[in-house]
């Protein structure tokens, strides 16, 4: 009798152990999808399989990103053994450009109402074009007195980025059964659509509020994996909140554009002044550590090389101009120099990848005064007597410390020098320093 108690007091706590283990893991997307985006997902896809999770729901809500992040991403939907559920939410979210992508490849997609996706027409970096089958505003009267659309013209390279880009989400849509023709829309034309007109036209499966509701509403759909066909079994599983590690923090924060252009600054900054001081080793090491880290940066943000070497140019007119006066010249174009080379730096075609144009003119115009008191320093030392070499003893006063005529000893800068004059002085009377001839001081007396 005991026996079959211990066995059934066993099971129920395998059981019990069981039920506690299956729970759900919730991953965040929020903000521009960027390498951390990227690196966040697949350590949480990793921890998610690795732990035993129903399944994985991705939180949406970005304006869209980098090309290269979106794609490891949905790489890694692509190969998950375990189901990725797409949510646009709370309500108020959105999956603009990339996130559209994103949403697509998800084996069951759903949004909260008040959200909206699409306008997935991809963005060249350095700049916005026309894309061919884009409509453009310009209106045109058709011959029914409708207006029509003005057909904008565009070039190979243009065709194959946006032909690419339509190609890769109608495979997408065809593998997960969505509506196809939309989302070729939503690339060439730049096409959104709200949560209800989304589920309508079979882009989304589902409409939840939050995630218990989203969780009851997937329960009992199948759906295709990289492991096989499988059953949702969420309902009423606990959620388990993946956060982002300390590493996966900081890149986030080192991968923010104006942080990015913020380091680089006290970069170069540092390692002038560094320069102008050698030994003082703090502005070194802090603008080498800085300088570092804004190029680690870089190379994963769409830098614009162009807007980066007139920032160069324009730090180096200004130090030019510090070393060797040109009435401002040098100055003003390195600090135009500049201002036009941090606007360009990031390609704010991008969403989410501009630097922040309150930091740049905060910036430019502390360049510029630090540039004005410069020029006025100079311009006051310019005007300033000569206090040194030969220059400086002119004018100057001494006291006589013999009566003589011609030649004699003075006392001069609390020394004694020897003196020359064509007037008789007499002890303790004072004289002004014509001119210096080695070591001789011609003077004369004051009255």
């Amino acid at each position: 009798m005991h026996r079959w108690l211990a066995i059934a007091g066993f099971v129920a706590a395998v059981c019990s152990s069981a039920a506690q283990a299956s729970y759900v893991a919730l991953v965040e997307i929020d903000g521009a999808i960027g390498p951390a985006s990227s690196a966040h997902f697949e350590k949480a896809h990793a921890r998610a399989v690795d732990g035993g999770a129903q399944a994985l729901v991705l939180r949406i809500d970005t304006p869209g990103g980098l090309d290269s992040a979106m794609r490891d991403i949905i790489r890694g939907i692509l190969a998950s053994p375990i189901p990725v559920i797409g949510w646009v939410g709370p309500g108020g979210a959105r999956a603009a450009s990339a996130g559209t992508y994103i949403l697509y490849a998800t084996h069951l997609a759903a949004m909260a109402p008040a959200t909206n996706l699409g306008a997935a027409t991809p963005v060249p970096v350095g700049g916005s074009w026309p894309l061919p089958g884009a409509r453009d505003e310009r209106r045109e009267p058709g011959e029914d007195g409708d207006t029509k659309t003005a057909e904008p013209p565009h070039d190979a390279g243009q065709a194959k980025v946006i032909n690419d880009a339509v190609a890769y989400i109608r495979g997408l849509a065809e593998q997960r059964g969505r509506n196809t023709d939309w989302a070729e829309s939503a690339v060439r034309e730049g096409a959104s659509l709200s949560a209800s007109q989304a589920q309508a036209q079979n882009v989304v499966e589902l409409i939840a509020a939050d995630v218990a509701e989203l969780l009851q509403a997937a329960d009992g759909r199948r759906v295709h994996t990289a492991a096989g066909e499988q059953t949702l079994r969420t309902a009423g599983l606990r959620v388990e909140t993946i956060e982002a590690d300390w590493r996966i923090r900081l890149l986030s924060v080192l991968t923010n554009p104006t942080v990015a252009y913020v380091l680089m600054l006290i970069g170069i900054y540092g390692l002038l002044l560094e320069g102008y001081s050698p030994g003082a080793l703090v502005p070194g090491i802090v603008g080498a550590i800085s300088l570092l880290l804004a190029l680690y940066a870089f190379q994963m943000l769409p830098v614009n090389y162009v807007g980066l070497a007139l920032i160069l140019l324009g730090v180096a007119l200004m130090v030019a101009e510090a070393l060797a006066p040109s009435l401002g010249v040098l100055g003003i174009g390195g600090a135009v120099a500049f201002v036009f080379g941090s606007i360009l730096l990031m390609d704010a075609d991008v969403p989410g990848y501009a630097v922040n144009l309150g930091v740049i003119a905060g910036i430019a115009v502390s360049a510029v005064a630090l540039l004005g008191i410069t020029l006025f320093l100079l311009w006051r030392a310019r005007r300033a007597p000569v206090v040194t070499g030969d220059g400086g003893f002119a004018g100057q006063h001494a006291v006589a410390l013999e009566a003589f005529e011609s030649e004699g000893w003075v006392e001069f800068a609390g020394e004694r020098w020897r003196v020359r004059t064509t007037h008789p002085l007499t002890k303790g009377q004072r004289v002004r320093v014509i001119r210096r001839d080695g070591l001789w001081l011609e003077v004369e007396p004051v009255n």
